[in-house]
């Protein structure tokens, strides 16, 4: 070879190295084989280069160029052996490849694949290929080059029978089930394609994949976490016994899903490593949700998996709030995949699984919870020398909140960090502070509002509301210590508000809320009843599984439109109606929390229903004594109230808590405004004229009359008041 011809191809001689003997050779291969065709493709111009700079020939007519493909083969073979540096660059091609022993072959090489898909030399040849660009991003020009096409700077198949010797055997390339393509090694641009691949389609290799290839012993790259062996305390049940000796006794060859079924905040991850740590397997976690939303991301890191022999774990409920006509999407990447790797799948609800791949899946791995009394060692175990004083707050926050390990891991440990002593209090809030309850727009969190009021009831109904506060507050005690768990499924508790608008409901609601220290969801009816079979059932589970993870108080405003009576069977909707009921009892009595239904109708409560609550309280319209207590608590503690005769409000108007709240109110109003109007210094004081011209309008508005008989010695005082 001249010093003159060597110039030709000076400027493209990227050291394509890697720790792969094998690799080493093929990618040598690709190299000479595209200098060799850069070569014809000077001749084809009719040119030489004449500058050192320029390494590659002028883009030419592509028809032209097409038609020459076809017409000139015989032409271009006898150019190989008649150039000079054609002729030397063909002798490099022919060397044969080195002998690598099996013993020497690292899982995950560029050997190891060779030898573990069974590739004939024109497969090696493009799996090389195709390694190249993804090694040095030079070679995308000269790529270029050689398909005469500058918008082309990946492999195709086209540029493989341009390269190859025998150009007929890129035929058994061009389809999708090859084993290069259903293993994820290599990548067009039509993803779970089943027919055959375009000729100019691009093919890649991804990066991630081309690194681990020419350099197998590479991290893990980023967004992928190798879950630790760290013991987690418990015995396998027998459905994850019988799942790892499957997993150690059979090499996957093909895609295999094991759903690992939870709820949102059980600890699927500890559960996978149970499994993994008895097969004696390696698991790499995905982070984020990434791999559930992209067919390419996805396929990349099963591929690596497969590669380096682990198994991939991945979650698709981290806040996750799809709706069912959206979760095909996020789950058709499982679909289109076809790479012989073993993924455990996060879920937390069962019904998802229906959109897998039915033949890949594996018998269900149902992550049972934590029990108490492991929640209440766990925190001994993680808060370490400060538990002991903390025994009796363990107890109840165990019941509480029902955490799994690694969020009580966490929680402890970041109160361990603080300089503080802790105390009950903070231990309470630091898990209060961790509690993350989503259930999008079905629910509202309620700010509870009268924190120093009462609810003023009758000697019967405030008795029955002191026995509710008492009941949540032994709960823990009662069904841990005497025993009655098991018997009652560890049961909250659900009570009934009934009674007229206005009575008190929402405000004893809220009372509770404060007096227990738990929070408040009013849920929307609105959103939570659907006229679509099966929608309200979906929504009111939502609702449930987001509370099942701590006590909370659920307020169920006007319930009777949502546990009203069954009725007779009439047609498929009255079928489904009543399912809506049955399910709902079925979760109230399963609920650990407070749940509260407040009703003005409850005659048309369903009777089932009603059987399992276990408080009703009723709000009856508020006596005489009831009123004046109303009407003094309502009135604010900036107010000066002297002039108001309470006695005479009371035993005259009988009106429910709520009116009176309002009429305070408007009241309120216009003194102050009276006030400024007049010019005079601006005074807190209600008067008796302001408050009785507010009931006045109070009555309007419930379009009830007013006689002047009700407004007694102070009739005079609403004169002149415009009716």
């Amino acid at each position: 070879m001249t010093a003159a011809s060597k110039k030709k191809f000076v400027t493209f001689s990227p050291d394509l190295r890697a720790d792969d003997p094998l690799a080493n050779y093929w990618l040598r291969q690709v190299t000479l084989r595209l200098r060799r065709e850069l070569c014809w493709r000077w001749h084809e111009c009719g040119l030489t280069p004449k500058d050192e700079n320029v390494s590659v020939p002028p883009f030419s007519d592509k028809t032209s160029a097409s038609l020459d493909l076809t017409r000139f083969w015989e032409h271009k073979q006898k150019f190989f052996a008649s150039d000079v540096t054609a002729r030397y660059l063909t002798e490099q091609i022919v060397a044969k490849p080195p002998t690598v022993s099996a013993a020497s072959i690292r899982r995950g090489s560029f050997s190891w694949a060779v030898k573990q898909l069974s590739l004939d030399p024109a497969a090696v040849f493009l799996f090389a290929l195709t390694l190249a660009p993804a090694f040095d991003a030079s070679v995308g020009s000269i790529i270029s080059a050689c398909l005469n096409d500058c918008a082309k700077s990946s492999p195709n198949l086209s540029l493989l029978q341009k390269l190859w010797d025998r150009p007929e055997e890129a035929l058994l390339l061009a389809y999708a089930q090859h084993p290069l393509f259903r293993s994820g090694l290599l990548r067009t641009g039509d993803p779970g394609a089943e027919q055959p691949i375009n000729w100019d389609s691009p093919i890649t290799t991804p990066a991630v994949i081309a690194n681990q290839l020419l350099f197998p012993q590479t991290q893990w790259p980023h967004g992928l976490q190798l879950l630790d062996n760290e013991d987690e305390g418990r015995e396998l049940t027998n459905a994850e016994r019988l799942l790892s000796l499957r997993l150690r006794d059979q090499e996957s060859d093909s895609l295999r899903i094991v759903p690992v079924i939870g709820s949102r905040w059980s600890s699927h991850r500890g559960a996978v490593k149970m499994i993994a740590q008895a097969a004696g397997r390696q698991v790499v976690e995905a982070e984020g949700q990434a791999p559930s939303e992209s067919h390419d991301y996805l396929s990349s890191i099963a591929t690596l998996c497969w590669l380096r022999g682990a198994d991939l774990f991945i979650s698709l409920d981290s806040g996750d709030r799809t709706h069912s006509g959206s979760q095909s999407s996020t789950q058709a990447p499982f679909s289109q995949l076809s790479i012989p790797v073993t993924i455990f799948l996060a879920l937390s609800d069962r019904k998802r699984l229906s959109s897998f791949p039915q033949k890949s899946l594996l018998p269900v791995v149902t992550v049972r919870p934590l029990s108490y009394q492991e929640r209440v060692d766990e925190w001994h175990s993680a808060l370490g020398p400060n538990a002991k004083r903390l025994t009796p707050c363990i107890g109840e926050i165990s019941r509480r909140f029902r955490y799994e390990k690694e969020l009580i891991r966490e929680i402890a440990k970041g109160l361990r960090d603080s300089s503080m002593e802790i105390s009950e209090q903070d231990l309470v809030a630091a898990c209060r502070a961790a509690l993350d309850v989503d259930v999008g727009d079905l629910a509202v969190r309620v700010t509870p509002r009268f924190e120093n009021e009462k609810v003023i009831l009758p000697a019967k109904q405030e008795q029955q509301f002191a026995e509710n506060i008492r009941a949540m507050q032994s709960l823990t005690e009662v069904h841990y210590v005497w025993g009655t768990a098991r018997a009652m499924n560890e049961s909250g508790i659900s009570v009934l508000f009934a009674g007229p608008p206005g009575t008190g409901k929402t405000m004893a609601a809220e009372i509770l809320a404060i007096r227990l220290g738990l929070p408040m969801y009013r849920i929307d009816l609105s959103q939570v009843v659907n006229k679509y079979i099966g929608e309200t059932e979906k929504n009111l589970k939502q609702v449930f599984d987001a509370a099942d993870i701590s006590d909370m108080i659920l307020f169920f405003d006007e319930a009777d439109s949502l546990f009203g009576r069954r009725t007779e069977v009439s047609d498929a909707h009255d079928r489904y109606a009543n399912l809506e009921i049955s399910y709902l009892l079925e979760r109230m009595e399963r609920f650990k929390g407070l749940a509260i239904l407040a009703t003005n109708r409850k005659k048309d409560l369903d009777e089932a229903f009603l059987r399992r609550l276990r408080y009703t309280i009723d709000f009856p319209l508020p006596g005489v004594d009831e009123r004046r207590r109303i009407w003094r608590q309502v009135v604010p503690a900036n107010a000066d109230s002297s002039e108001l005769d309470f006695d005479f409000l009371a035993k005259q108007f009988h009106l429910a808590g709520g009116n009176i709240r309002s009429i305070v109110f408007n009241a309120c109003l216009q003194a102050a405004g009276d006030s400024s109007a007049n010019g005079s210094k601006k005074s807190r004081k209600l008067t008796m004229k302001s408050v009785l011209v507010a009931i006045r309008r109070e009555h309007d508005k419930m379009n009830r009359s007013l006689s002047a008989g009700q407004l007694g010695e102070y009739a005079r005082l609403v004169e002149g008041v415009e009716v």
